[in-house]
């Protein structure tokens, strides 16, 4: 017999394998897509506050041989939990010969504060409300109409403080207008001066603060028990600070599969690559092609021969 029919199981072998290569194609690894940045949680938590009345008096008794401080504070909130209070006076004790002494009468006295993950607002409203200071129980040190003040603070944005003023203000028994543009002094001969700022607002990147009215105080009433009252009423006051902005995760473009758009006179091989194939694949497709010609060929000669 022939030696070519012991070599026709090699060929054959040859071609199936190149054709199982030309089938089955390269085999390409792509890598995950991986996340950049950091979790999106929130990098620091709001606060917000408010208060109706706040003062800071010194009160002198008896010519001065009795000092007493006056601190109080009318419907003082703080937040991160929500808080709201709406207490329509505020009493002090042992600077009105041992009785009690209302500093602040109103009919309307709001403060609130809220904060949550994306936004924090101090609010605070007075309406119809008389104040006033030990050795004066018959004439308000301020009475206002309606005064407003609120902070808002939301992350990633910039805060915002206003304060509004409705109405008359009557001080130590005097009409006045206040001016924004700068402070406004009341004086009335042998009771006292009062100087008072309308309408003051701070902000920064995170941070708000509006304070309706403002007073310095120095009242000193002659014949009186009370020799001397020097200090601040602060009325409405609204802060708040802005929770952090959340961290935006940054996700990769997605991968793009297709043929690459060619360009005249680009070599086809150069991007065979894009397509998920190398630049050897002809010449695979070509030998393989070769490879099963050649074996069929000779199978068919050898059974001839066989014949024959």
């Amino acid at each position: 017999m022939n030696s070519n029919v012991f070599r026709m199981p090699a060929r054959r072998s040859a071609a199936l394998a190149a054709a199982a290569a030309l089938v089955a194609g390269p085999v390409v690894l792509a890598a995950p897509a991986q996340a950049t940045g950091g979790a999106g949680a929130s990098g620091g938590k709001g606060k917000a506050g408010a208060v109706v009345l706040r003062t800071g008096l010194d009160v002198s008794l008896l010519n001065k041989s009795v000092q007493v401080p006056l601190r109080a504070a009318l419907n003082e909130v703080q937040a991160p939990a929500d808080a709201d209070r709406t207490a329509l006076t505020v009493e002090l004790d042992g600077v009105d010969q041992g009785k009690p002494f209302t500093v602040l009468r109103a009919d309307v006295a709001t403060a609130r504060a809220t904060v949550d993950e994306e936004r924090a607002e101090g609010y605070a409203n007075i309406a119809h409300a008389k104040v006033h200071v030990p050795g004066l129980p018959l004439l308000s040190l301020i009475e206002v109409k309606e005064v407003t003040s609120k902070a808002v603070c939301e992350a990633g944005a910039k805060p915002v403080a206003e304060s509004n003023l409705l109405g008359a203000v009557t001080v130590l028994g005097k009409k006045v207008t206040l001016s924004a543009g700068g402070p406004t002094r009341v004086e009335v001969p042998g009771v006292g001066e009062v100087t008072l700022d309308l309408s003051q607002t701070r902000t920064t990147s995170r941070t708000a603060a509006a304070t309706a009215l403002e007073l310095r105080v120095a009242v000193n009433p002659l014949k009186l028990n009370v020799a001397d009252v020097q200090g601040t009423v602060t009325l409405a006051e609204a802060t708040c600070e802005a929770p952090a902005a959340p961290v935006k995760q940054e996700q990769p473009a997605p991968e793009k599969e297709g043929v690459v758009p060619q360009t005249a006179g680009e070599p086809v091989a150069e991007n065979l690559a894009e397509t998920g194939g190398s630049s050897t694949t002809p010449y695979l497709a070509g030998g393989a092609v070769l490879l099963l010609a050649v074996g069929g060929g000779s199978l068919v000669l050898v059974r001839a021969r066989g014949r024959s």
